[in-house]
């Protein structure tokens, strides 16, 4: 058995010891602090299957961040835990179901006939996981990460929008006040439109608002 199953084992190990300890301990800051274990161990074994952006992820974004404030949160609260005991029986079903679909599905995971033929492939010395989501985010899917800011078009359409002054006339280009932030806008149809005006919001193309003097239907 080679150094890194070793190390697999070891993660994967301490990882469902403190995952049970999470849910079996008594002590709710020992229990986030169980968490935190099990989060550093799922971490490692990220790094073992060379994704170690979604490891320093893991642990800057939920040990370093969400897990302090819950352990804060929880170590400030007076809990009382005799009160979250009450009904635990009547979830009892609920969980069993859950437990026996996830144990199921971790059976056809690890069998040997999911997922044959699709070895893992061998990367060079120099790869970098991260360099390699960044150029797939910005390339290929570079139009929708542009487009993501759109979203907001459909609850923004016709809200109202206060001008405040003209940055080229000429090419329709304006500064406006909107939820109580200044931004770039384009102006469309009538150029005729005066500081304080209250014009309408047509859509967003990223920062930029497309804004118009006549409400949109």
């Amino acid at each position: 058995m080679e150094f890194t199953q070793y190390v697999f084992y070891f993660f994967a190990t301490v990882l469902v010891f403190a995952a049970f300890m999470v849910i079996t301990i008594r002590n709710p800051v020992k229990a986030a602090l169980f968490l935190v274990l099990a989060f550093f161990s799922a971490a490692g074994l990220w790094v073992l299957l060379e994704a170690e952006f979604l490891a320093i992820v893991l642990v800057l974004v939920y040990v370093g961040a969400v897990m302090v404030l819950f352990l804060f949160v929880v170590m400030m609260l007076d809990i009382n835990l005799a009160r979250l005991r009450e009904g635990f029986g009547e979830y009892l079903p609920i969980g069993g179901l859950v437990a026996v679909l996830m144990v199921i599905e971790m059976t056809l995971i690890l069998s040997d006939g999911f997922g044959a033929g699709r070895a893992l492939v061998p990367h060079p010395a120099d790869y970098s996981n991260t360099r390699e989501l960044g150029r797939v985010l910005y390339t290929v899917y570079a139009y929708r990460t542009r487009n993501a800011a759109r979203q907001m078009v459909p609850v923004d359409r016709g809200q109202p929008a206060q001008f405040e002054r003209w940055v080229d006339r000429a090419e329709g280009l304006a500064r406006v006040q909107y939820r109580g932030a200044s931004w770039d806008a384009r102006v469309e149809g009538d150029g005729s439109i005066d500081p304080g005006t209250m014009i309408y919001v047509l859509s967003a193309d990223g920062n930029t608002l497309k804004v118009s003097k006549t409400r949109p239907a």
